[in-house]
């Protein structure tokens, strides 16, 4: 078979490639309600569907924390370090974890976060530097858009499409995916009367398209860091006699059609219902991750968040996902850094990595402090997955003469080496292991090479979506979890 011919293989299996249903353009909050509405003439009950049950570790992660390594991520220098000059110029870390496979950067044993006395609160509550709890972490070395094309994709905007939908071209991000994937989990709750969030992107809106069928399931998109400032039920500035005359208005109205005619009108109560359940939730102390509490909320405080994770973007981006969990968010996308060093790369990436090392450090204290409604604790239930639209490359030189590097189409710019942590990957024993590995001198690949969509389809498997329609190419892999 030709590359043409796989290629158009994989091309074909888009989802916007199969028939699609039209709906109208709706938010996916009163989705929910629209939908529950519907489970009122004929209840759901959310199950596993065996037939969907890819991999062993099907629904078994009820959160899923993906962080995008902004602009193209050096990947040699942090996750698969042990690889010519040319590829890694900061060389490997001299010590790491007992068990660990995967080659850990010196970049990842920078630790300023805990240095003076914030960094001492730090240790005192468990942070250490990367480095020292690498073997709570598995890479992946080889991770490829498009397994059987001839070169890389370098291009920023192609790239980052790959990235977020798993083709270029299409209409579907795979938090859309996502979101669909566990529609019948959130219409039983809402049918419940409970309120489940649905997968959030923080600040990108590239990871929250949809068209067709799936409009209705993109992720709603969060501007800035938190809902301090958040405002939102207007009903409740009413009266209370008021607000049981609007509530008697409707439930009159509606008893006054015919059977069936209520439906709709029992779907707009609904969705209104829901509009005012959410905005309690986004009114919550819980999701004012600036407020400074020491109140305890799973276990942990805001403050101690705060100190954990910092008060920069992204650490405040962490500590919202984290407080949406709280709420049953299934999933969050955030970015993190801005590692587009055409220039510069030399003395700014060290700096800029700093704040990647606190938060991969802090993610397992943090989640291991948080107690899961389900038992255990969120580390036995989330997991963490980073990657970035594509690698860099400097041609054959540590830097180019900018003291920076590119991107093309080589190994270096092809291979994302994608690290992931979490409960399921420590319980399984594969912490600190590496699936797959690069031949030193020229990066080229000695082990497995993994699709892209298929870690996206992966991660859609654990956390129980729906996910035949997806990616039919591309089946989920249980090497992570065996």
């Amino acid at each position: 078979m030709s590359d043409d011919t796989k290629r158009d293989r994989y091309a074909q299996c888009s989802p916007d490639s199969q028939p699609k249903k039209g709906t109208d353009r709706r938010t996916f909050l009163k989705g929910l309600g629209v939908a529950a509405a519907a489970g009122l003439a004929m209840p759901t009950i959310w199950t596993p569907n065996d037939a969907i049950a890819s991999t062993s570790a099907f629904n078994t992660v009820k959160h899923l924390l993906y962080i995008r390594l902004a602009g193209g991520f050096r990947f040699p220098v942090a996750f698969n370090a042990e690889v010519g000059a040319k590829f890694n110029p900061f060389g490997s870390a001299s010590t790491t974890a007992d068990g660990t496979e995967w080659g850990v950067g010196e970049l990842l044993t920078r630790s300023g976060y805990l240095d003076g006395e914030r960094g001492q609160q730090r240790r005192d509550m468990g942070m250490k530097p990367v480095h020292e709890i690498s073997n709570q972490i598995a890479v992946i070395p080889c991770v490829d858009h498009e397994p059987f094309a001839g070169r890389a994709d370098g291009n920023h905007g192609t790239g980052l499409e790959r990235f977020q939908k798993g083709y270029v071209g299409t209409g579907t991000s795979v938090f859309t995916m996502i979101n669909y994937g566990l529609r019948q989990r959130y219409e039983q709750a809402r049918a419940e009367g409970n309120v489940v969030l649905p997968a959030f992107s923080l600040d990108d809106s590239g990871m929250a398209v949809g068209t067709g069928e799936y409009a209705g399931y993109r992720p709603p998109v969060l501007r800035g860091d938190g809902f301090d400032s958040f405002g939102f039920d207007a009903a409740s500035t009413l009266p209370e006699w008021a607000q049981q005359m609007s509530d008697k208005a409707d439930e009159r109205f509606r008893d006054k059609v015919h059977e069936t005619d209520k439906t709709p009108i029992e779907a707009y109560m609904q969705t209104r219902d829901a509009t005012k359940q959410y905005s309690e939730v986004f009114n919550s102390e819980a999701l004012k991750i600036r407020n400074n509490s020491d109140e305890k909320i799973d276990g942990i405080s805001n403050r101690e968040l705060e100190t954990i994770f910092g008060d920069g973007r992204a650490g405040r981006r962490v500590r919202l996902a984290l407080r949406l969990f709280h709420f049953g968010s299934a999933a969050v996308y955030m970015n993190q850094g801005g590692y587009d060093y055409h220039s510069g790369e030399e003395n700014g990436l060290p700096r800029r990595i700093d704040e990647l090392n606190q938060i991969i450090s802090g993610l397992p204290v943090a989640l291991k402090m948080m107690e899961h409604p389900d038992g255990g604790t969120y580390w036995d239930h989330t997991l963490v997955v980073m990657g970035s639209e594509f690698g860099r490359t400097a041609r054959g030189s540590k830097f180019n003469s900018a003291r920076g590097s590119d991107h093309g189409g080589d190994l270096a710019t092809r291979w994302m080496s994608m690290p992931f942590m979490g409960g399921i990957i420590e319980n399984a024993g594969n912490g600190g292991r590496s699936f797959g590995q690069t031949r030193p001198a020229d990066l080229k690949a000695t082990g497995k090479v993994y699709s892209y969509r298929s870690v996206m389809k992966t991660m859609m498997d654990v956390l129980g979506c729906d996910h035949q329609e997806f990616f039919p190419a591309d089946e989920p892999f249980e090497d992570l979890f065996a």
